[in-house]
C-alpha cells in the first residue's frame, strides 16, 4: 500500500468516526473500560452470599434444613422485588441522575446489611437469631436488586452506538472471569486453609475482600457513568412520557423483542445452570472419566482462551451487530457441545488423564475450552441485547422503561435459575437416587452416563435451539438499531414524534 492510500484510508476513517458521533451519542474509551466493572462489585457480594448457609446454619447455630428455608424464600422475595425498585427507578426524574445514585444507594445497602450480618448475628440472643438474620437478609436483597437495576441502565445510557454496545457486554464478562478467578482463589487456597467454616473469621475476612471489591467496582461504574448520567440522556430526553403502573404489563405483552430476548437468556441460563451444577460435574468428572481433579485442570486451562475467543467475538459483534454475533456464538456452541456428546459416546472417556496426553485427553481439552468459550462470547452479548431492547421500547412507546424492563428480565432470569436444583433432583430421582445423590464413589452405569449426557450436554443443545428459533422473530440487528437510533435522537433534539412510530 503506497504513502497516499494509507494516508487516504485514515482520512476515511476519520471521517467515519466523525459521522458516527454526529448520529449516536458514544462513550469514550475510558468510559467503556470502567463501567464494566460494575459487575465485578456486584458478583463479589453474589460470590460472598453463596457461602452464606454455612455461616447461618453452623456459627449463628439456626441449622441446615432452616438456614436452606430462609436462603430459598429472600430468593423468591428478590424476584418480587426486582419490578418494584425497577419501576420506581424509572419514576424518579433523574436530576442529579439515575445511576450514580441508585448504584450508591444499592452499594451501601448490601455493604452495611452484610457487615451488620457477618459481624453481629452470631452475637445476638439465641431467642432473636433468626428474625434478626432474617431481616439483615431480605436489606440485602433489596440492595443487590437496587445494585443489578443501576447497573442495566447504565448499559442502556452509556451508548446507543450498536457498533460500541458489544464492547462493554465483553468487558463485564472479562472482568466477571477475573474476579471469580480471583475470589476463588482467596477462598479455597487462602481462607479455607486458614480457617475452618466454623470459624467467624473466614467470613469476617471474606466481608473485607468483598468490601473492598464492591466499592472499586461501584465507583469504577460511577466515574465511567458520570458524564452521561443527565436527563437528556433518558429515553428521548425531556420529551419522554412519564411511565406507569398500567405500562408495565403492556411492555411484556406487547414487546416481541423483549420477550424473544427473555425466551433467548433464560433458556440458556436455566441449561447453564444445570449443566454446571456441582452435582453434574462430578457425576462428569468423578463417574463418567473417573478423575474428578480434570474439571481443575480443564478450568484453569480455560481462562486465557476464553479471553481470546471473547476480544475475537465481540469484535465480530462490533461490525456486524449483537444479534448475528450471537447467533454465529450459539451456532458455535451447537457444533462444540455436539462434538463433545460424540467424542464421550463414541470414545473412551475413562482415557482421560493429564498425565496421559492421547488422543482422547486432548481432544477433550480442545472441545472442553471452545465450547465455554463460544458461551462466553454469547453471554457477553447479554448486556448490549437488553440495551437495545430497552431503546426499542422507548422508540415505540416513547417511555423510558429502562428499570422495569431490566426488572421484568430479572425476575424471569431468577425465578428460572431457581428452577435448577429441582430439575437435577428430579431426573437423578428418576434413575433412582432419591435418597442420596451421586458421588464420586458411586459406580458408573449406562443411566449415570445417559443422564450426565443430557444434563451435561442436552440440555445446553435444547436451549440453544429454543434461542436460534426466537432469534428468527428478534428483528433487532444492527441496522434496525442504528435507524432506531437516529429516530430517538430526532425526537430528543426537536421534539417530534411520529404516531405512527408510537402503535405497536
Amino acid at each position: 500500500m503506497s504513502k497516499e492510500e494509507r494516508k487516504l484510508k485514515r482520512q476515511q476513517k476519520k471521517m467515519a468516526k466523525i459521522d458516527r458521533n454526529s448520529k449516536f451519542r458514544r462513550a469514550k474509551w475510558w468510559q467503556l473500560a470502567l463501567y464494566p466493572m460494575y459487575g465485578m462489585g456486584h458478583n463479589a457480594f453474589s460470590f460472598m452470599m453463596g457461602i452464606v448457609a454455612y455461616y447461618a446454619a453452623g456459627i449463628v447455630g439456626l441449622g441446615t434444613v432452616i438456614a436452606s428455608f430462609i436462603i430459598t424464600g429472600t430468593r423468591i422475595f428478590d424476584g418480587i422485588t426486582d419490578p418494584i425498585i425497577g419501576f420506581i427507578v424509572d419514576k424518579t426524574k433523574g436530576k442529579y441522575g439515575k445511576v450514580r445514585i441508585t448504584a450508591a444507594i444499592g452499594y451501601l445497602t448490601m455493604a452495611t446489611s452484610t457487615s451488620v450480618m457477618f459481624l453481629t448475628t452470631h452475637l445476638v440472643p439465641d431467642g432473636f437469631k433468626m428474625i434478626y438474620f432474617i431481616l439483615l437478609y431480605v436489606v440485602f436483597i433489596i440492595g443487590y436488586t437496587i445494585n443489578g437495576v443501576a447497573g442495566n441502565i447504565g448499559n442502556n445510557i452509556l451508548t446507543n452506538d450498536p457498533k460500541q454496545r458489544p464492547i462493554f457486554g465483553g468487558l463485564n464478562m472479562i472482568y466477571t472471569m477475573v474476579f471469580y478467578t480471583i475470589g476463588t482463589i482467596f477462598l479455597s487456597f487462602y481462607l479455607t486453609r486458614k480457617y475452618t467454616y466454623d470459624d467467624v473469621e473466614l467470613f469476617q475476612e471474606m466481608l473485607i475482600f468483598t468490601l473492598i471489591i464492591g466499592a472499586i467496582g461501584c465507583l469504577a461504574q460511577i466515574i465511567g457513568i458520570w458524564p452521561k448520567d443527565r436527563l437528556e440522556n433518558f429515553g428521548v430526553g425531556e420529551n419522554t412520557a412519564k411511565i406507569k403502573v398500567k405500562d408495565l404489563w403492556h411492555i411484556l405483552k406487547v414487546n416481541k423483542p423483549l420477550q424473544m430476548f427473555t425466551v433467548a437468556m433464560a433458556t440458556d441460563k436455566l441449561s447453564m445452570q444445570i449443566a454446571g451444577n456441582a452435582i453434574v460435574n462430578v457425576m462428569l468428572f468423578g463417574i463418567v472419566i473417573g478423575d474428578y481433579a480434570m474439571m481443575g485442570a480443564t478450568q484453569g486451562m480455560s481462562m486465557l482462551p476464553n479471553i481470546i475467543v471473547l476480544f475475537l467475538g465481540i469484535s465480530f459483534a462490533m461490525k456486524f451487530g449483537s444479534k448475528k454475533g450471537y447467533i454465529i456464538a450459539t451456532w458455535a456452541c451447537i457444533i462444540t457441545y455436539s462434538a463433545m456428546f460424540l467424542l464421550l459416546w463414541l470414545g473412551d472417556p475413562t482415557q482421560i488423564r493429564m498425565d496421559n496426553m492421547n488422543l482422547m485427553t486432548i481432544a477433550f481439552m480442545f472441545l472442553y475450552v471452545a465450547k465455554n468459550a463460544f458461551r462466553y462470547v454469547s453471554s457477553g452479548l447479554v448486556s448490549p441485547m437488553l440495551a437495545d431492547v430497552i431503546d426499542y421500547n422507548t422508540y415505540k412507546t416513547n417511555t423510558y422503561g429502562a428499570g422495569i424492563i431490566s426488572a421484568i428480565y430479572g425476575l424471569i432470569d431468577k425465578v428460572v435459575s431457581s428452577l435448577q436444583q429441582t430439575i437435577v433432583g428430579l431426573l437423578l430421582a428418576f434413575i433412582g437416587f432419591k435418597t442420596a445423590f451421586p458421588d464420586v464413589d458411586t459406580p458408573y452405569s449406562e443411566k449415570i452416563f445417559w443422564m450426565t449426557m443430557f444434563l451435561n450436554i442436552g440440555v445446553m443443545l435444547l436451549a440453544y435451539i429454543a434461542s436460534l428459533i426466537a432469534m428468527k422473530y428478534y428483528d433487532l440487528d444492527k441496522d434496525r438499531m442504528e435507524e432506531i437510533q437516529v429516530e430517538l435522537e430526532k425526537r430528543r433534539n426537536e421534539g417530534s414524534i411520529d404516531d405512527s412510530d408510537l402503535a405497536i
